[in-house]
Protein backbone atom coordinates (compact mmCIF):
# COMPACT_ATOMS: atom_id res chain seq x y z
CA UNK A 1 0.00 0.00 0.00
CA UNK A 2 1.08 3.75 -0.82
CA UNK A 3 0.21 6.96 -0.84
CA UNK A 4 0.92 9.98 -3.23
CA UNK A 5 1.92 13.75 -2.35
CA UNK A 6 2.51 16.04 -4.30
CA UNK A 7 4.68 19.51 -3.12
CA UNK A 8 7.59 21.94 -3.86
CA UNK A 9 10.16 22.58 -1.28
CA UNK A 10 9.58 26.26 0.03
CA UNK A 11 12.30 28.10 1.14
CA UNK A 12 15.04 26.12 -0.35
CA UNK A 13 17.31 26.09 -4.03
CA UNK A 14 15.01 23.31 -5.78
CA UNK A 15 12.55 24.23 -8.59
CA UNK A 16 11.03 21.07 -7.98
CA UNK A 17 11.26 18.31 -5.40
CA UNK A 18 11.92 15.11 -6.43
CA UNK A 19 10.01 12.28 -5.54
CA UNK A 20 10.83 10.24 -2.01
CA UNK A 21 9.83 6.69 -0.89
CA UNK A 22 8.73 7.70 2.93
CA UNK A 23 9.33 3.76 4.23
CA UNK A 24 6.49 5.24 7.66
CA UNK A 25 3.35 4.34 8.60
CA UNK A 26 4.37 7.74 11.34
CA UNK A 27 1.95 10.61 10.71
CA UNK A 28 4.40 12.67 11.94
CA UNK A 29 6.88 12.29 9.54
CA UNK A 30 4.20 12.48 6.93
CA UNK A 31 3.55 15.95 7.89
CA UNK A 32 7.28 17.02 8.18
CA UNK A 33 7.37 16.10 4.82
CA UNK A 34 4.34 17.83 3.58
CA UNK A 35 5.32 21.15 5.52
CA UNK A 36 8.54 21.03 3.62
CA UNK A 37 6.57 21.02 0.29
CA UNK A 38 8.39 17.77 -0.62
CA UNK A 39 6.80 15.38 -2.89
CA UNK A 40 6.91 11.89 -1.59
CA UNK A 41 5.29 8.41 -1.79
CA UNK A 42 4.63 6.78 1.34
CA UNK A 43 5.29 3.24 1.30
CA UNK A 44 4.01 0.69 4.11
CA UNK A 45 7.02 -1.05 6.10
CA UNK A 46 6.14 -3.60 8.95
CA UNK A 47 9.19 -4.22 10.65
CA UNK A 48 9.47 -5.85 14.03
CA UNK A 49 11.96 -3.90 16.91
CA UNK A 50 11.93 -6.65 19.33
CA UNK A 51 14.55 -8.94 17.98
CA UNK A 52 17.02 -5.92 18.61
CA UNK A 53 18.61 -6.39 22.00
CA UNK A 54 20.98 -3.10 22.59
CA UNK A 55 20.73 -1.39 25.59
CA UNK A 56 22.40 2.37 24.47
CA UNK A 57 19.69 4.19 22.98
CA UNK A 58 22.11 5.73 19.70
CA UNK A 59 23.16 1.89 19.03
CA UNK A 60 19.72 0.31 19.46
CA UNK A 61 18.09 3.30 17.11
CA UNK A 62 20.97 2.86 14.21
CA UNK A 63 20.24 -0.96 14.03
CA UNK A 64 16.60 -0.44 13.84
CA UNK A 65 17.08 1.63 10.91
CA UNK A 66 19.98 -0.56 9.23
CA UNK A 67 17.41 -3.47 9.71
CA UNK A 68 14.46 -1.32 8.55
CA UNK A 69 16.78 0.06 5.37
CA UNK A 70 17.69 -3.49 4.40
CA UNK A 71 13.80 -4.63 4.42
CA UNK A 72 12.77 -1.89 2.31
CA UNK A 73 14.90 -2.98 -0.30
CA UNK A 74 13.82 -6.53 -0.39
CA UNK A 75 10.77 -5.12 -0.42
CA UNK A 76 10.65 -2.79 -3.06
CA UNK A 77 12.50 -1.89 -5.84
CA UNK A 78 14.89 1.29 -5.80
CA UNK A 79 12.57 3.29 -8.29
CA UNK A 80 12.98 6.44 -6.10
CA UNK A 81 15.36 7.53 -3.64
CA UNK A 82 13.82 6.19 -0.50
CA UNK A 83 14.12 7.21 3.35
CA UNK A 84 13.60 5.23 6.41
CA UNK A 85 14.27 6.61 10.04
CA UNK A 86 13.56 5.29 13.52
CA UNK A 87 13.06 7.02 17.12
CA UNK A 88 13.83 6.59 20.69
CA UNK A 89 13.59 8.29 23.69
CA UNK A 90 15.98 8.20 26.75
CA UNK A 91 14.87 9.09 29.98
CA UNK A 92 16.51 7.92 33.25
CA UNK A 93 18.55 5.56 31.59
CA UNK A 94 15.74 3.80 29.73
CA UNK A 95 15.33 3.74 26.13
CA UNK A 96 11.72 4.22 25.66
CA UNK A 97 10.29 3.04 22.20
CA UNK A 98 6.11 3.27 20.91
CA UNK A 99 3.73 2.38 24.20
CA UNK A 100 1.57 -0.44 23.64
CA UNK A 101 -1.17 0.84 25.56
CA UNK A 102 -2.18 3.79 27.75
CA UNK A 103 -0.95 2.47 30.81
CA UNK A 104 2.56 2.28 29.29
CA UNK A 105 2.42 5.71 28.01
CA UNK A 106 1.54 7.01 31.12
CA UNK A 107 4.47 5.44 32.68
CA UNK A 108 6.79 6.46 30.19
CA UNK A 109 5.76 10.14 30.94
CA UNK A 110 6.20 10.09 33.98
CA UNK A 111 10.12 9.10 33.71
CA UNK A 112 10.20 12.37 31.57
CA UNK A 113 8.30 14.96 34.04
CA UNK A 114 10.76 17.12 35.45
CA UNK A 115 13.46 15.08 33.51
CA UNK A 116 16.65 15.49 31.01
CA UNK A 117 15.57 13.36 27.97
CA UNK A 118 17.52 12.61 24.80
CA UNK A 119 15.28 12.03 21.61
CA UNK A 120 17.27 10.15 19.04
CA UNK A 121 16.47 9.51 15.16
CA UNK A 122 18.76 7.78 12.66
CA UNK A 123 17.54 8.48 9.03
CA UNK A 124 19.11 6.53 6.09
CA UNK A 125 18.27 7.84 2.61
CA UNK A 126 19.36 6.08 -0.16
CA UNK A 127 19.12 6.04 -4.46
CA UNK A 128 21.14 5.60 -7.03
CA UNK A 129 23.66 8.28 -6.60
CA UNK A 130 23.58 9.37 -3.08
CA UNK A 131 23.62 7.46 0.72
CA UNK A 132 23.37 9.09 3.67
CA UNK A 133 23.30 7.91 7.05
CA UNK A 134 22.30 10.17 9.71
CA UNK A 135 22.32 9.95 13.60
CA UNK A 136 20.97 12.95 15.50
CA UNK A 137 19.87 13.90 19.04
CA UNK A 138 17.42 16.52 20.52
CA UNK A 139 17.65 16.92 24.15
CA UNK A 140 15.13 18.52 26.18
CA UNK A 141 14.63 19.40 29.87
CA UNK A 142 10.59 19.29 31.15
CA UNK A 143 9.24 20.71 34.22
CA UNK A 144 6.75 18.57 36.17
CA UNK A 145 3.85 17.60 34.02
CA UNK A 146 0.53 18.72 35.57
CA UNK A 147 -1.10 15.35 36.14
CA UNK A 148 -4.58 16.50 34.92
CA UNK A 149 -2.96 18.02 31.62
CA UNK A 150 -0.95 14.19 31.63
CA UNK A 151 -4.37 12.61 31.93
CA UNK A 152 -6.08 14.84 29.15
CA UNK A 153 -3.14 13.77 26.49
CA UNK A 154 -3.69 10.43 27.65
CA UNK A 155 -7.53 10.18 26.60
CA UNK A 156 -6.67 12.26 23.28
CA UNK A 157 -4.95 9.27 22.52
CA UNK A 158 -2.13 11.65 20.80
CA UNK A 159 0.00 9.98 22.07
CA UNK A 160 -0.13 6.75 19.98
CA UNK A 161 2.78 5.74 17.69
CA UNK A 162 4.85 8.51 19.26
CA UNK A 163 8.71 7.04 20.83
CA UNK A 164 7.78 7.50 24.40
CA UNK A 165 4.83 8.60 23.78
CA UNK A 166 6.07 12.18 23.79
CA UNK A 167 5.15 14.53 21.93
CA UNK A 168 7.49 17.95 21.32
CA UNK A 169 5.52 19.96 19.15
CA UNK A 170 2.30 19.15 21.28
CA UNK A 171 1.92 18.38 25.17
CA UNK A 172 5.29 18.19 26.23
CA UNK A 173 5.63 21.79 24.30
CA UNK A 174 4.59 24.06 27.77
CA UNK A 175 6.89 22.07 29.76
CA UNK A 176 10.45 22.67 27.65
CA UNK A 177 12.31 24.30 30.15
CA UNK A 178 15.51 23.67 27.94
CA UNK A 179 16.04 21.88 24.20
CA UNK A 180 19.21 21.85 22.09
CA UNK A 181 18.62 20.26 18.76
CA UNK A 182 16.45 20.15 15.98
CA UNK A 183 12.78 19.84 16.48
CA UNK A 184 12.27 17.55 13.37
CA UNK A 185 14.98 15.38 15.17
CA UNK A 186 12.61 15.30 18.30
CA UNK A 187 9.28 14.56 16.20
CA UNK A 188 11.18 11.48 13.70
CA UNK A 189 13.18 12.98 11.19
CA UNK A 190 15.90 15.24 10.81
CA UNK A 191 14.54 17.67 8.18
CA UNK A 192 17.45 20.08 8.25
CA UNK A 193 20.05 17.39 7.37
CA UNK A 194 18.10 15.55 4.48
CA UNK A 195 17.26 18.53 2.54
CA UNK A 196 20.80 19.18 1.29
CA UNK A 197 20.94 16.21 -0.03
CA UNK A 198 17.63 16.73 -1.80
CA UNK A 199 19.20 19.73 -3.29
CA UNK A 200 21.69 17.58 -4.73
CA UNK A 201 19.32 14.76 -6.07
CA UNK A 202 17.52 17.37 -7.82
CA UNK A 203 20.65 19.07 -9.14
CA UNK A 204 21.49 15.65 -10.70
CA UNK A 205 24.96 15.24 -9.22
Amino acid sequence: MQMLYFGEIKNHKMKKAPILALASSSSTRVKILKNAGIAFVQRALDFDESGIKSMDARDFVYEAAKNKAAHYLKTYPLDMPSLVADTVVEARNKILLKPRDVNEAREMLYLQSGSGVSIITCMIYKSLKLELTDLSAAFYEFDKFESGDLEAYLKSGEWEGKAGACMVEGFCRQYIKKSVGFESTAMGLSLERLLPFLELENAGV
